[in-house]
């Protein structure tokens, strides 16, 4: 039964997963309509993965203050409850800017709802990038009981690592092509309430007097010469209809976004293998 829930645990988060790379372009498979269908269909995929881990959840809030729980636990949780505040903000921004599912939703500030939405998934995609990384031993031994095999274990500790970096890599160009990092930089400014914001909450657009400006539409949607398909989290917005077009390739999106996730993914696993090793030498010596 255990093995069974593992295995749907698995296959899920391998969904979401997929689903939340394609919601960074709103120009894949049919538009701003599968972005919205989708975007909910991850809400409540999102809250089917809460509850199929209650029983960690509760065990975990019950020991958080003890002090014999090991730092990397408590920092997960913490972590997981980032994870659940953003995807929650960015569910509930969403509905209020939607237009196909809720377009009756005109709630507060739309323009601040919108870069609110924007803004977080990308601190969001870090975010799941580093949750990954620190389950990434229950997910190999998932994967492992599948396809169980004991041969040529040297090799594939040698291919995986060889893997790891041209995933670094390709994530680190992926990132420069997308402007990644300027995006995350100005996010963390808007949710902090920085500089970013103009009066009465409202986002600053036009740079004024040493603000950072915030990455336009246009930028959103790629770089110049950029080949269609690797456009950002806005692109389609001033494509045919507002982003109600399919035009962008979904496996060059997923690629791209995939890519900017498995650095954190691969970053972080590495570093908690090296904490690990430090532990245990400690506690030999």
């Amino acid at each position: 039964m255990k093995k069974k829930i593992n295995y749907i645990k698995l296959t899920l988060d391998l969904l979401m997963g997929i689903a939340f790379a394609l919601l960074f372009n709103k120009q894949v498979l049919g538009g701003l309509s599968f972005h919205e269908w989708t975007g909910t269909i991850i809400g409540g995929a999102f809250l089917a993965h809460i509850a199929l881990n209650w029983r960690w959840v509760k065990n975990m809030t019950l020991k958080l203050f003890d002090r014999k729980m090991p730092a990397l636990t408590r920092f997960g949780y913490i972590l997981n409850v980032l994870l659940l505040i953003s995807m929650t903000t960015i569910i509930v921004s969403g509905v209020f800017i939607s237009r196909i599912l809720f377009p009756g939703m005109n709630v507060g500030d739309q323009a601040w709802f919108k870069v609110t939405h924007i803004s977080l998934s990308f601190v969001t995609l870090i975010t799941v990038g580093v949750h990954i990384g620190l389950h990434w031993k229950w997910v190999m031994t998932v994967v492992q009981r599948l396809a169980p095999s004991s041969k040529g274990q040297v090799w594939l500790s040698y291919i995986a690592k060889a893997a790891a970096i041209l995933i670094l890599v390709f994530g680190v160009y992926e990132m420069n092509q997308t402007s990644f990092v300027q995006r995350v930089s100005s996010a963390v400014s808007i949710v902090g309430g920085g500089s970013q914001m103009g009066m009465g909450g409202r986002p600053s657009f036009e740079g004024e007097k040493g603000e950072r400006v915030m990455p336009d539409e246009d930028a959103a949607e790629g770089q110049e010469g950029r080949p269609e398909g690797r456009a950002g989290f806005e692109g389609g917005f001033r494509g045919g209809q507002e982003g109600h077009g399919g035009s962008a390739n979904a496996f060059q999106v997923l690629a791209t976004y995939f890519g900017i996730l498995a650095v954190f993914v691969v970053i972080v696993y590495y570093l908690e293998k090296l904490w690990s090793r430090r532990k245990k030498k400690l506690k030999l010596g």
